[in-house]
């Protein structure tokens, strides 16, 4: 049986974000948001539970830019894009997850599911 790949939805400016980026960064991202989309994990991921349930981060490095997106694959319809961006810390922003959370928040507001 064919299995069909997930569409990917970029929400708020995520995908202009991404595309501001180095093109081998690019590269990289659209290749772990291939994977997920036909059902495996990116090569370097990690949970992000203090967004939400089912929300996790990819990582890519690529000429000394630490380079994030923010998704949700969980849903059955899409893999929704909440946020990229590039990290110039250790530590992820506030204003970064406060962007991912506002939009998850929309997201879940918009397909009827509870708080």
């Amino acid at each position: 049986m064919k299995r069909v790949r997930k569409s990917v939805t970029w929400l708020g400016n995520s995908r202009e974000e991404l595309r501001s980026w180095p093109k081998s960064a690019t590269e990289d991202i659209g290749a772990e948001l291939l994977s997920i989309q036909e059902g495996r994990e990116p090569s370097s991921w990690k949970p992000m539970p203090t967004i939400g349930a089912g929300v996790n981060e990819i990582r890519v490095k690529d000429e000394g830019n630490a380079n994030r997106v923010i998704y949700v694959a969980k849903f059955l319809e899409a893999i929704y894009v909440l946020h990229a961006f590039q990290k110039k810390t250790q530590r992820t922003s506030k204003h970064d997850l406060d962007i991912a959370v506002k939009r998850f928040s929309e997201l879940r507001s918009r397909r009827g599911d509870a708080k």
